[in-house]
């Protein structure tokens, strides 16, 4: 039997059930919803009263069975094809997007012309007579800057006046980092740098080959100052006078004549950097070196006048072999990173806009005086950026040493496979010098005036506080790469074994260590020196290695040992950027929390002492890594074995986290348009 249409059966049924009454249509009705979504309606209860048992059965039935629909007679709308559909959101995206870009360029143009000031009218600014005719004075007598010009410049200048006097030299990455991590209110803040803007290092090599431009690594370093409500004063540090506390700096005038005077302070941050290290080797005059924004302009400069005079007619065979040959002095991350850079120039843009003849003679040298290139690096890492350059024909000479750099070739050194040395000459056109750190005229007039407090010769010794040695404590720190933390363990066995007998009521040359006295020790320990926590995770395996006659306790040359023994194991910090930044942050919270407790230590009459040591911890570097670009492929040494390298992946994200580290949102765009431009037009083969 064939089973009725659903809606002939509606048809049919609607016209059995009588017309509703304008009463019962304007009662509310209740909906009744199918699991397809439609709605019936009906009146509540008396509709259904009124039809006999059947219909209701059958009218039940039929909504059970079946989506009820009003029936309005008209045709049912068609469907558009996809083809239209697709055409229509196309046309609305674009319409959308149009839309979207006009109203954000209009509103740049409107606030780009909100930028423009034509209203020259100041109020009068009331400047300190000391500001502009400084009392003279100190061993010099020398003009002292006791008050700042702009000290009276608004309100929040005016409040920090009477503020403890910070001075901080160098504004590198240490002292940007402070700068960023103070409170502006505690402090009256001067930054004392010969240049005013922030480099970013890190990307310095890519700007020498014109892959990055300079001002894309620079930030001015007024703009990090205001942030401080600081003070800046382009001029040089020359000496300290650490018992009145004056700062002598200098700087030449519009007529190119020196001038100098002093800068009082109550806190004093030493942060200039560190110069190239020489070793000792004749003709560096000869060399670049990569340190700073002048010296990658040099650079530029000249290996592009090195292609354009390889590509005159009247340029020898052998002169031109020279000209193009490029060596680099150091397998460290900055040597390695350049000849990578100078790499990808030669191989990308050389070839497109020069005679081929140019790529075909061209040679790239790294010497380096260990057995392996990023030997800090780990063995792995290390392996494979050597085979990277073994692949690109970069050729890499270990285990060799420059004699003497002269104005067309290098005199080096090699060891031989049967350990004999064997002298060489290399012609060289250029030659980029990047052979560790050195201490500048500065900090080396600075650690002769300390004397004996100062033993190390390559960077100013500090305490685990970063407090230069030979100074009073909490007046003079010293961060970045002109500084070392002194891990002298061993010499400060002395004054743990005293404070111990002193709470134990015993001598401590006799006094013997017991176990739990010992681990009292290492608490101590690790309080001063934080580095040496790793070297003491077993206590009871060290208590038992040096215990040698199985007494159960250490005497005073068991734990002599025992320390000297950590000492050993305890290395200096590394001189790299993510050493400095961490070390700036370190001070600045330190700086904050002691302004904050400066209150209750003068109520308590407590001015002198190791307030350090008692507002705040010990510095504790963590290491979170290290990286380098090697040529279209980048390396990670994150640490505890965990490394990895690769191609073009690795490339963007070795750029994405010098991106993220950028010290503001302007260097951020224009890094990325750099690399942009790049992509899209080549490297700039300009040369100025």
């Amino acid at each position: 039997m064939l089973r009725p249409q659903p809606v002939a059966c509606i048809a049919r049924f609607a016209r059995t059930v009588p017309r509703r009454t304008t009463a019962q249509i304007s009662k509310p009705a209740s909906v009744t919803h199918t699991l397809a979504g439609s709605r019936s309606y009906s009146s509540p209860g008396r509709l259904l009263r009124t039809r006999p048992a059947l219909r209701q059965a059958q009218w039940q039935s039929l909504l059970s069975r079946e989506i009820v629909r009003p029936v309005s007679g008209k045709p049912l709308p068609q469907r558009r094809s996809w083809i239209l559909n697709f055409v229509y959101r196309s046309a609305a995206w674009l319409g959308g997007s149009i839309a979207f870009v006009g109203v954000g360029v209009v509103a740049f143009f409107l606030y780009d012309a909100s930028t423009y000031r034509e209203d020259l009218s100041y109020r009068d600014i009331q400047v300190s007579e000391t500001a502009l005719s400084p009392r003279r004075g100190g061993p010099k007598n020398l003009p002292i800057a006791e008050v700042q010009i702009d000290d009276d410049d608004c309100l929040e200048m005016q409040k920090q006046k009477d503020k403890p006097k910070l001075v901080v030299l160098g504004g590198g990455w240490g002292s940007v980092a402070l700068l960023k991590t103070l409170n502006p209110e505690e402090y009256h803040i001067t930054l004392v740098s010969p240049t005013n803007y922030f480099l970013f290092t890190p990307m310095l090599p890519s700007a020498t080959v014109g892959t990055l431009e300079f001002r894309s690594l620079v930030e001015p370093i007024r703009r990090i100052v205001c942030q401080v409500r600081g003070h800046f004063i382009r001029a040089q540090a020359e000496d300290i006078d650490f018992s009145e506390k004056l700062v002598e700096v200098s700087q030449k005038d519009m007529n190119g004549k020196e001038v100098r005077f002093y800068l009082p302070y109550d806190k004093l941050v030493i942060g200039v950097g560190s110069t190239t290290n020489p070793h000792g080797v004749k003709g560096l005059e000869n060399c670049h070196f990569l340190k700073d924004i002048d010296d990658a302009q040099k650079i530029r400069n000249h290996i592009m006048t090195n292609l354009e005079y390889a590509c005159l007619p009247t340029t020898s065979d052998q002169e031109r072999r020279r000209l193009l040959s490029f060596v680099v002095c150091g397998g460290g991350p900055t040597g390695v990173e350049f000849a990578a850079e100078l790499f990808d120039l030669l191989n990308e843009d050389l070839t497109a806009h020069f005679p081929k003849l140019l790529r075909n003679e061209i040679s790239v040298h790294l010497i380096q005086s260990r057995g392996h290139i990023l030997n800090t690096y780990d063995e792995t890492v290390s392996k494979y950026a050597e085979d990277r350059f073994a692949r690109d024909e970069v050729d890499i000479l270990t285990n060799s040493r420059v004699k003497e750099v002269t104005p067309e070739s290098i005199l080096f050194t090699q060891k031989g496979e049967q350990g004999e040395t064997v002298t060489k000459e290399l012609p060289m056109g250029f030659c980029l010098w990047s052979t560790g750190v050195s201490q500048t005229e500065f900090c080396q007039r600075i650690s002769a005036a300390l004397g004996s407090s100062q033993t190390n010769r390559h960077a100013l010794e500090t305490d685990t506080h970063l407090r230069l040695n030979g100074t009073p404590l909490g007046d003079v720190y010293a961060i970045g790469d002109c500084a070392t933390v002194q891990n002298n363990v061993a010499d400060h066995l002395v004054t743990f074994l005293r404070t111990l007998a002193w709470e134990k009521g015993k001598d401590p040359e006799t006094m013997h260590i017991t176990f739990g006295e010992w681990r009292e020790v290492a608490q101590k320990v690790r309080k001063r020196f934080p580095q040496a926590a790793d070297h003491l995770k077993r206590l009871d395996k060290l208590f038992a290695a040096y215990d040698k006659d199985q007494s159960g306790t250490l005497d005073f040359g068991e734990m002599r040992e025992l320390l000297m023994q950590i000492d050993s194991k305890l290395t200096s910090l590394p001189a790299t950027a993510q050493r400095a930044h961490q070390q700036g942050q370190y001070l600045g919270n330190k700086f904050n929390k002691m302004a904050r407790a400066a209150p209750g230590l003068r109520a308590n009459d407590i001015r002198y002492g190791d307030l350090d040591e008692a507002v705040y911890k010990a510095f504790e570097y963590h290491h979170l890594g290290s990286l380098a670009y090697i040529g279209n492929s980048a390396v990670f040494d994150l640490g505890n074995g965990f490394n990895f390298a690769g191609g073009l992946w690795a490339v963007y994200a070795w750029r994405s986290v010098y991106f993220a580290q950028s010290v503001s949102l302007r260097t951020r765009i224009l890094l990325a348009m750099d690399w942009a431009k790049r992509a899209l037009f080549g490297r700039d083969l300009m040369n100025w």
